[in-house]
């Protein structure tokens, strides 16, 4: 028998009512509910698992988007593999992991070419959260700047130009 977690992060379990497990890890809520349980069961045995755990990785990867998962334990180095792998335009050095808990936004900006980022809070992933690999400076250039644009273009136009020249001499 299975119970699914609804949009507002609650389980509508029978006798119990309405159960929040939003922001819980999978061993939190299946101690609070096996807590629960014990005035009424003896001995009670509670099962729990992820069927839509899911992640977004976007930006300078080679495959964005929503990445769904079976594992209850997803790393972002796993995640991001999963959405293959970084591009060569990839900020390795400030990758974002935007995460809600309670309600509330929080950010975290790690590097992964860092040791440090086996020991941050954000290396496990959650679900929900959101990956967002920055483009290093020159693809922001390259794409953003205007000026860079037009430069090639007219570079790009001259040398054609004197290609013609250079060939009708």
């Amino acid at each position: 028998m299975g119970y699914f977690v609804d949009q507002e992060g609650f389980i509508d379990f029978p006798v119990l009512g309405r159960i929040e497990v939003a922001g819980l890890t999978l061993e939190q809520a299946k101690f609070k509910i096996y807590e629960l349980l014990r005035p009424y069961l003896k001995d009670a045995v509670v099962n729990m698992r992820f069927l839509n755990f899911k992640v977004t990785v976007l930006g300078e990867v080679n495959a964005p988007g929503t990445v769904r998962l079976t594992n209850k334990r997803v790393t972002l180095l796993e995640a991001i593999g999963m959405a293959g792998d970084l591009s060569d335009y990839a900020n390795r050095t400030n990758v974002l992991v935007i995460r809600e808990r309670e309600g509330s936004r929080q950010y975290a900006r790690l590097d992964l070419q860092s040791a440090e980022i086996f020991t941050s809070p954000y290396f496990y992933l959650q679900q929900n959260d959101v990956v967002y690999v920055e483009p290093i400076r020159a693809r922001v250039a390259t794409v953003a700047d205007p000026a860079q644009r037009i430069i090639s273009y007219a570079s790009a136009g001259l040398s054609v130009i004197t290609l013609i020249i250079a060939l009708r001499r």
